[in-house]
């Protein structure tokens, strides 16, 4: 059996809606028709959690609510779903990081995960005051992870580095367990920073044999460090009973996307320092037409929509065969979004989810005890059992 692990997406970068919410890196991003409040994020959280995702990724940018107190307040309002919450090393001081994290981990029960997001525009950084060039910021995070890992090790930490200095540095809050770090980037400088210090490796949705190619990469480059790695896939998805419903789905969403939005969108995106979204840009080349770039693999997010643009589009079993053919390029962890992030939550959860769990890739992470129903008096009872949802 597979073990695949799939996690869901909190909308805080402008909020959801039934068409795309477009912006971000670099570019200003749209508003949905629902507010990333705590009460409609929490509905999306109970959701995914009972429909068995594993964890919520929650985004971090200029044009985002801040990851780590939005998750710390929706940690009270549901019961298992972890949170893989994004965060920007060198914000924050690596004994500060450490500590939240720690706090976080203990206090919500273990369900701590962390988004490691370098930073690819050099405008937004420097809006938070940093001002260190695309290459300085991965040698920094590289840095930073190595001291945080020290000092989750609860021994005293003294570092002179070239961006940060700790003097007999010793963390109380040691997280139990400690968290899995998850960390995307395309450039030579990223896949070093993934190879020597992160858990698992993001990339967003190419087609797979794209996804293979780099997974070899990857898996080459942390080999040579003595080290193993997991796989994870940044995509979107759109899935129905029937392709002719998902396909109309996605056209429906095009069609919600003016020629005016894309110029403006696009121009704005091309000024991204990011070598994963330049990739993302040369899958939808700008224009509505041509948008299937493998079966079933749609690129029409990407148009508006900075970051992840491409989506898995069919029937619950064409989502679920390519799901497989990204399992054979390497991919372990799917993260999943939707439009609107409710909605498609159900549409994946109740319907690719079954489909992968018949296939022998999945088990819902908390199945649900069955009471056995009442039975006469006097009658043999019936056990009870546990079914996946």
């Amino acid at each position: 059996m597979t073990d695949l692990k799939f996690h869901w997406f909190l909308p805080t970068n402008g909020g959801d809606g039934r068409q795309i919410v477009g912006g971000g890196h670099g570019t200003p991003a749209d508003v949905g028709a629902r507010a990333a409040s705590v009460a409609y994020l929490g509905q999306i959280a109970r959701s995914a959690e009972q429909l068995g995702f594993e964890a919520a990724l929650t985004p971090t940018g200029a044009w985002c609510e801040d990851a780590w107190i939005t998750t710390a307040m929706l940690s009270s309002v549901s019961a298992r779903l972890k949170f893989l919450v994004a965060f920007r090393p060198g914000l924050t001081s690596p004994y500060l990081a450490a500590q939240m994290a720690g706090t976080f981990q203990n206090l919500s029960g273990g369900r701590l995960l962390l988004n490691v997001v370098t930073g690819g525009e050099s405008h937004e950084q420097r809006m938070y005051g940093d001002f260190l060039d695309k290459d300085a910021r991965y040698q920094r995070t590289g840095e930073f992870l190595e001291i945080v890992r020290a000092l989750w090790s609860g021994k005293p930490v003294d570092v002179e580095g070239t961006h940060f200095q700790l003097a007999d540095a010793v963390l109380t809050q040691i997280p139990d367990p400690v968290p899995r770090v998850y960390f995307g980037g395309s450039s030579p400088a990223a896949l070093d920073v993934a190879a020597r210090h992160v858990d698992v490796y993001l990339t967003w949705g190419e087609p797979p044999a794209d996804v293979a190619k780099k997974v070899r990469r990857v898996r080459e480059l942390a080999e040579r460090q003595g080290r193993t790695l997991a796989f994870g896939l940044r995509v979107h998805t759109i899935a129905r009973d029937t392709a002719e419903e998902a396909w109309a789905e996605a056209d429906r969403l095009l069609s919600g996307i003016s020629d005016d939005q894309i110029r403006q969108v696009q121009a704005g995106l091309r000024r991204s320092e990011s070598e994963g979204q330049r990739r993302m840009l040369a899958l939808n080349g700008g224009t509505k037409d041509g948008l299937e770039i493998h079966p079933n693999l749609w690129a029409g997010v990407g148009l508006v929509r900075g970051g992840a643009g491409t989506a898995l589009v069919g029937d619950h079993q064409q989502v679920a065969d390519l799901i497989e053919q990204y399992v054979e390029a390497g991919i372990s962890e799917f993260v999943l979004s939707g439009y609107p992030h409710l909605e498609e939550a159900y549409q994946f959860g109740e319907g690719v989810l079954p489909e992968l769990s018949r296939r022998g890739h999945w088990q819902h992470p908390a199945p649900v005890r069955q009471a056995a129903p009442a039975v006469p008096f006097g009658a043999a009872p019936v056990a009870e059992k546990s079914v996946t949802r």
